[in-house]
Parts: C-alpha cells; structure tokens; sequence
C-alpha cells in the first residue's frame, strides 16, 4: 500500500474529504491542526491512503520538537482521543510500521497513540482512561428521562435559581470563560493554558462555525462556562470552567443539558464528554449522570531506546499541584505560556 505523508492545512478541501469518510472528528480536520501548529509550533504528519479518491487509512501525527523534552510524535497533542480510520484493519498494521520507521529516523524518543483501536489486547496500553458518549437521535423527554434522578434534581434546581444560559461564538464569552478557567485550573492544581491558544482555538474552530461557548449566568455574572466543538454529526465537549463560590447553583448541570439540547435540535448524533481518570471520581459521577455509553480509552505509547512499547507508564508527582494551587493566578498563566508547548 502506497502512503502518505501529508499537512492537512496546506491539503486542499481537507476537511470536505473527512466528511466523506468516517470514524472522524473534529481533531482530524485542518482545524484542529491549525490550532496545534499555531498555538505552539507543532509540525503535522499525517500518514494517509487513498483508494478512489477517498481517505483509505488516516494515522494523524504532530511532530513535537522541545530543548527540553525532546522530539515525538503525538497523536495528537492536546487530544483526548484520536481514532484511526482504516478500511482494512491490514492498512492500519501497516501504517504503524511506517510510522514506527519514520520516528527512528526522525531521532523521536516515542510514538503516542491516543485510542483504544490502533492495537489489539496483545499490546499493552501506557494508560488508561474512561470515555462517555451520548446518543442524541431520541426526542427530548427521552434524553431527560435516562438522566440520573440527582442530575434532573440539579437541573431543576438551576432553573428554580433563575441561572439562565446563553450558546454563542463570540470573543467576549471567550474571555470569560478564559477567566474562569484560570481559576479553575489552580484549584485543580494546574497551570492554565495560554490565552493564545484559546484565541486560535476561537480563530480557526469558533468563529468559523465549528464549537460554541457556553456561558450560566446568575444576577449577571458568568459563573460556569464551558467549550464545545464539532464537526460532521459528532460534538465534543472540550473544556469546562466555573467559579467554585456558586457551586450550589448547580450551573454545570443546566449547561450540559442546554448544550445536549442545542446538538440535539441541530441533528447531531453523538455527544463525546472527553476523557477522564479513574481516579477522577466525582467527574467520573457527573459524566456517569448522562446516560451516556461508558468505555475503556487506551493510549499506547511506543518507546525507541527500549524497542518496545511501554506499559503502565508512571504518574508524576502529586507535589507539584499542590505548590500550583498555592501559586498566584498570574504567574500560573506565566508558567502555562511556557510550559505547554514542551509537554504536548
């Protein structure tokens, strides 16, 4: 089989192309790789085939190149999950040993997959994480029916506070947002990522049609705030912020629930409520609460000085989030603008 490596922000009509295809995402169009490449300087290597003018195989890959950690391959940085899409489960195997060639000779410390279906059990996954998706083809009454009873009582209970909800794509509802997420991260622990790449975020996917912003308000202030992005028939909820002072206004669970309306109203089939750590157990309650269909995200991580693929790869030190939740916001946002690009 005859591959390619190609750039999808320089690949006319690329995104028209993944329509036509299947198994993609919004992280598989040129978007997405615009937001990456500009944001922090990553290159794309996309190893794709075609067959009759459609996509055969799409392996997507950013080229992450730092003083500091090293030069990769990711698939993709920043990226939940990146499935593969393939024809033939024989394209992918191939695919994989190209990429592994291409990666020696490119002086990569490893290959990251990002998905559970770029290999079978006999190879060991470096992580593991919990995905839950959402299917949105049923009416209304249906969609709120199989929601947890703690989840409609919060609902409930957001509307009888007079939270009140607004979905648009402007700049203004980013920065709040951004706001809040600087908040949010130092509670968890976590430096936020630069405005910068938000704002190509807001550039290349917002403005042009594919992600919203969420906003709850209460007495005229932004207390929750989160980010959706799509593209074909499938969302993505992508980031999620709120101020923790009016956390008893529920105002998380009457965004998620006017957001599900608002991709349901508009045809989309599917909700994708993004990765989440085991470990995590009261956002693993909150995305359980949806009826969502809950599964396994694997990511397997390829190392070039071992030959081998590496396994149960080891948590960081805890320490660090607790000196950053203790850290000023503004040199937090100081810290993120220069972090970010290394780790991807």
């Amino acid at each position: 089989m005859d591959f390619q490596i190609i750039n999808p922000i320089e690949y006319h009509d690329w995104d028209s192309l993944l329509l036509r295809s299947q198994n993609h995402s919004l992280f598989h169009t040129s978007a997405w790789a615009k937001v990456l490449a500009s944001s922090y300087g990553y290159k794309p290597i996309y190893f794709a085939s075609f067959e009759n003018g459609q996509l055969a195989l799409l392996m997507p890959f950013m080229h992450v190149s730092s003083p500091l950690t090293g030069k990769r391959g990711v698939s993709l940085p920043f990226t939940d999950c990146c499935a593969p899409h393939f024809l033939r489960r024989e394209l992918l195997q191939e695919a994989i040993k190209q990429a592994i060639d291409y990666g020696k000779k490119a002086g990569w410390k490893y290959i990251e997959w990002r998905d559970s279906e770029y290999f079978m059990e006999e190879v060991p996954p470096s992580e593991i994480y919990y995905m839950h998706d959402l299917k949105l083809l049923r009416t209304e009454a249906e969609l709120f029916s199989i929601l947890k009873d703690n989840n409609r009582r919060n609902i409930n209970k957001a509307i009888r506070e007079e939270v009140s909800i607004k979905i648009d794509q402007s700049l203004d509802s980013l920065r709040a947002f951004y706001q809040l997420n600087c908040i949010t991260r130092r509670r968890h622990g976590l430096p936020p990522q630069p405005f910068s790449f938000f704002k190509n975020v807001f550039d290349h996917i917002i403005f042009p049609g594919y992600g919203v912003v969420v906003s709850a308000f209460h007495a005229d202030k932004v207390v929750a705030a989160s980010i959706f992005l799509h593209f074909g028939k499938i969302a993505n909820y992508k980031y999620g912020a709120s101020n923790m002072e009016y956390q008893n206004l529920r105002a998380n669970n009457l965004i998620m629930w006017e957001a599900i309306k608002w991709y349901r109203n508009r045809g989309f089939a599917t909700l994708n409520f993004g990765r989440t750590e085991s470990e995590n157990n009261g956002l693993l309650r909150f995305k359980r609460s949806w009826g969502a269909k809950e599964s396994q995200l694997k990511y397997y991580r390829y190392n070039f000085k071992k030959n081998s693929f590496l396994q149960n790869r080891p948590e960081g030190n805890p320490l660090y989030k607790r000196l950053f939740a203790r850290t000023p916001a503004f040199i937090l946002r100081i810290i993120g603008r220069f972090l970010y690009k290394h780790v991807g």
